[in-house]
Parts: structure tokens; sequence; C-alpha cells
């Protein structure tokens, strides 16, 4: 059956610092390149308010109360050293997609998945070969 137990390759330390870090920066990059490139955030759409009072930005009582514990009025200018909210109410991002690039990303992830697969049959086919060899 089989010849002793399967003992799998063993890596250095150094070598496990070095996948470690190296997956750490292509995780860390992944994430920040989108920022980097102006990607991300740039869906945003500034609506024309013509009332610029809390009513007329649609604001009840206690979205104003929140409003003004940040440092916030009503208005077009500063009030006694605080900001208008009305620059922030009127920016609002823009939740538009493309179907087509949510069928490609789509389409990328199950081809990765697809590749990785075939990849692990393949080892894993080796790996039982190694470990359950016929000896007959």
């Amino acid at each position: 059956m089989a010849e002793g137990s399967y003992r799998p390759p063993v890596q250095s330390q150094i070598g496990q610092i070095f996948d470690t870090l190296f997956l750490l920066a292509l995780v860390l990059a992944s994430l920040f390149a989108p920022l980097y490139l102006e990607l991300a955030g740039s869906g945003k759409t500034t609506v024309k308010l013509t009332d610029t009072s809390w009513a007329g930005m649609h604001q009840n009582a206690t979205m104003q109360a929140q409003w003004e514990k940040l440092g916030y009025t009503d208005g077009t200018e500063v009030k006694d050293g605080r900001l208008p909210a009305s620059k922030l109410i009127a920016t609002r991002y823009d939740y538009n997609f493309s179907w087509v690039e949510l069928g490609a990303s789509a389409l990328v992830v199950v081809v990765y998945f697809f590749i990785v697969f075939h990849w692990s049959r393949k080892e894993y086919r080796e790996v039982i070969e190694e470990r359950f060899r016929n000896t007959e």
C-alpha cells in the first residue's frame, strides 16, 4: 500500500517571511491602487439646491440636530465659525453601474477559480500518486 508517511516539502523561514510580506504587499496594492489611480469615489453628483434652509435641504429636526452637533449650519456661508452643511448635503454618490463591467468582473473571477482548481487537481493527483504508489 503506502511507503511510509507523506512529508511535504519544507520551506525555509526566510521563504515564509518573504511569501507573507509579498502577499501583504499584493493585498495592500490591490486595495490602494484604485485610490491612487483615481478610480474610486469618482461617481459623485452635485444637486443644485435652490433653498439651503434645513427644510429646503429635506433635513428633519433630528438630522438638523446632528448636523449642528457636528458643527455645521444651514445656508451657504459660515455662521459663528460653523461651516455650511449645504455643500455636503448637495454632493451625493452616484451608485449606477455597468452590467458589462459586472459581467467582466464575474468572468475574471470564474476563470481564476477554474485555473486554481485545474492546478490544484494536478498537484493533488501528484501527491496521491506519491503517497499511494503501487509497488506491486
